[in-house]
């Protein structure tokens, strides 16, 4: 079996680019496809962040692949910059979206929780790369983990258009399925391979049993925080809040 961490130094930058190829698909008819026609800025500020986030991923994972270690750390640095403007146009467009929403109904706090639990979980994983940045390999992998907290927008987009059978056997929540419980099982399958992969070749429960973990409890908290007062309360105040 190959080792992980030769996987990873070989074909990392692949991965991230198959992933973008599925936003670009998911994202295609409603953004790129035309993005002249989009007038609302906060779209175009999201958009442009998280794509930017997809490319500094493959861009970084080539310039590893192709030992430019140096410029390597230098492109990072972009990151320090580019994870707070994603934070920010995340937030702004979220608060926007809710603006007018039936805040008695249960999907508001169902749909606050998937994006900013999932906003917050981003960052966790990116904090603890960038802690572990002199740690190449344990990096590395908290990286890759990153773009797993992305995965449901793109799924949930490219299931109900093209796959929209597979929504009859979701959880339903006010008459809507919850499509995320694909891309979560997705997720999870995925980084449960890549803990099995990483243990029988390299010995190493260093990181993917906390991505996994941090993942479960994110999955959780959004399936059930919208059930709760001091959720209701939150998502309640955070839209009065004047953020968009």
């Amino acid at each position: 079996m190959v080792k992980l961490d030769k996987f990873l130094y070989r074909n990392t930058g692949l991965c991230f680019a198959v992933f973008f190829v599925f936003v670009l698909w998911a994202f295609w008819p409603r953004y790129f496809s035309d993005v002249l026609g989009q007038k609302e800025m906060r779209f175009h500020t999201h958009g442009i962040t998280l794509t930017l986030w997809c490319i500094l991923l493959i861009v970084q994972a080539y310039l590893i692949r192709t030992k430019h270690k140096r410029t390597h750390r230098l492109v990072g640095r972009f990151s320090y910059l580019l994870v707070p403007l994603i934070i920010i146009t995340t937030i702004n467009l979220k608060h926007f979206r809710m603006q007018g929403s039936n805040m008695l109904a249960d999907r508001p706090y169902y749909s606050l929780a998937l994006i900013l639990n999932g906003l917050v979980l981003f960052t966790l994983l990116y904090g603890l790369a960038i802690y572990y940045r002199l740690t190449p390999l344990v990096h590395a992998r908290y990286m890759v983990s990153t773009m797993f907290a992305f995965f449901t927008p793109v799924t949930d987009r490219i299931i109900s258009r093209h796959f929209k059978p597979l929504l009859q056997f979701v959880p339903v929540l006010e008459g809507k399925p919850i499509a995320p419980v694909i891309g979560f099982a997705m997720a999870d399958s995925l980084l449960l391979i890549l803990l099995l992969w990483d243990w029988r070749t390299n010995r190493r429960l260093d990181v993917f049993p906390i991505a996994l973990g941090l993942f479960v409890l994110y999955q959780a908290s959004v399936l059930t925080f919208y059930h709760f007062a001091f959720w209701r309360a939150f998502g309640a105040w955070f839209v009065r809040l004047p953020l968009s």
